[in-house]
């Protein structure tokens, strides 16, 4: 079956700083028409719906990787405390194949991507019981001594949903239907190179784009294309992928996208690509896998495993020059492939196997817990709920005085290396072989029903060589 075919529908170090004026990385804007190929457009909605106003965001939804902002928080949750004798209430439980993508929750659909058989495959499931509604083929299965399947977390905006196979063929679909928008073969139209453990990463929207690590080669590692058509908007730099996502935030008075790639920190203008400034950042295997974390109002926080550590680093505009100072380094906390979380002065996360509370402006420990392994974790209502890599979820106070759990049960077994979501008051956790929801607060409503999408215009054909109808 071809891609896109449906099948149903520590030690610390001194502060130092480093004045930016120019990164040095070659910048190549492109026009789509010319370079970059042109993007397999499938469908294509009506004017009048691109004119129609966009969809606001829902509060409660998880549309992304890490949440609505990308930093792990669910702001907007209640927690329901204490639990039963026996945990959270499951609410319910399906099969599903394996891989370690998140899951995105928009309205009652959920999303994520997994293998089945010799395949990858993108999933949409109803919320409210798990039922699956459509499914769509987006590469063949990658196969891994450490787990078979897709690595990356589907994005989703407005009616599109963006997922990448773990062999890196990025595609856009209607995440109503599982239509096919557009699609590219990021390895055949732009060198991509599929790092060690798979293509990891991530995409997000930035306004009209979507914004991807792709590491391609010949100033192709970090891209955008439209977010509507696919078409190359801009390129730059070529550089080892990494495994994070992008971030964009305002820092210096200007905002930034920030690349975490396999060997280095690249900060880019979002709207051209025009390259800010860039660190090196070297990690063995290039495992640049944890998400930087914005420290407010001008600080970045990065970490890696393999005994690299973290750092703080602040970031400065004067007078039109970036100056980048680092704040502190340390191995207090080596995020291997869980992201840490920012709060209130303070990061939370995973050192290895040690479970870790630092302080923000000093790098030095809090508190430390152990008997979680390489777990994960995300914020809400004033706590941290955190979930072992053997299926233990707790939840514990974010705060800095001490390691305080209010409520853990065993709710699982088996691998647990993807990240859990929380969508209006449901839990959301995979391992190997189970997509599983729980009740850990009040569950929301949905939202108001969308109106039908307009009937679709026939599509001309593309010219491969310009992009042109």
């Amino acid at each position: 079956m071809k891609p896109g075919s449906e099948l149903h529908n520590t030690g610390r170090r001194a502060a130092r700083s480093v004045t930016v004026v120019a990164t040095g990385f070659a910048l190549i804007v492109a026009s789509a028409m010319v370079l970059g190929g042109s993007a397999v457009v499938h469908a294509e909605s009506s004017p009048a719906a691109e004119a129609a106003p966009q969809e606001p965001a829902h509060l409660g939804d998880w549309p992304q990787f890490r949440g609505p902002k990308g930093d792990g928080r669910a702001e907007h949750a209640t927690l329901s405390l204490p639990w039963p004798a026996d945990g959270p209430a499951e609410l319910w439980s399906v099969p599903l194949g394996g891989g370690y993508s998140g899951i995105a929750a928009v309205d009652t659909q959920l999303y994520t991507l997994m293998s089945d058989g010799s395949d990858e495959l993108l999933v949409a499931f109803d919320a409210r019981d798990g039922s699956e509604l459509w499914r769509l083929r987006t590469d063949a299965k990658r196969r891994d001594s450490f787990g078979d399947g897709p690595r990356s977390t589907p994005t989703v905006d407005q009616h599109r949903i963006y997922a990448v196979s773990a062999l890196g063929h990025l595609w856009c679909a209607d995440r109503h239907s599982g239509e096919v928008l557009w699609d590219r073969d990021l390895r055949k139209e732009f060198g991509a190179v599929v790092p060690t453990w798979g293509v990891s990463a991530s995409p997000i929207v930035f306004q009209d784009l979507l914004l991807f690590n792709v590491g391609g080669r010949a100033g192709h590692s970090l891209m955008a294309f439209d977010k509507k058509t696919g078409e190359v908007r801009w390129q730059t730099a070529t550089g080892i992928p990494g495994y994070s996502l992008p971030l964009t935030v305002e820092l210096g008075g200007m905002e930034q996208s920030i690349f975490f790639t396999g060997t280095e920190l690249i900060a880019v203008e979002p709207n051209t690509g025009n390259g800010l400034w860039q660190l090196s950042w070297k990690t063995a295997y290039d495992v640049n896998a944890a998400a930087p974390v914005w420290v407010p109002p001008d600080r970045l926080f990065i970490s890696s495993g393999y005994d690299t550590g973290a750092a703080l680093l602040q970031v400065k505009n004067q007078e039109g020059a970036i100056k980048i100072e680092e704040l502190w380094r340390s191995r207090e906390m080596k995020n291997q492939f869980s992201s840490s979380i920012y709060h209130d002065g303070h990061l939370y996360g995973f050192d290895n196997e040690h479970f870790k509370c630092i302080g923000a402006d000093d790098g030095v420990t809090r508190w430390r817990k152990t008997g979680l392994g390489h777990g994960s974790l995300i914020y809400a209502d004033g706590h941290l709920v955190v979930l072992s890599d053997g299926g233990r979820l707790a939840i514990v106070e974010a705060a800095p005085d001490r390691y305080r759990e209010k409520a853990s049960a065993q709710i699982s077994r088996g691998k647990h290396w993807t990240a859990p979501t929380l969508q209006r008051g449901r839990l959301l956790v995979r391992n190997q072989k189970k997509l599983m929801a729980f009740q850990l607060g009040p569950l929301g409503p949905p939202r108001p029903p969308e109106p039908p999408s307009p009937p679709k215009p026939p599509v001309a054909p593309v010219s491969q060589k310009t992009g042109l109808r």
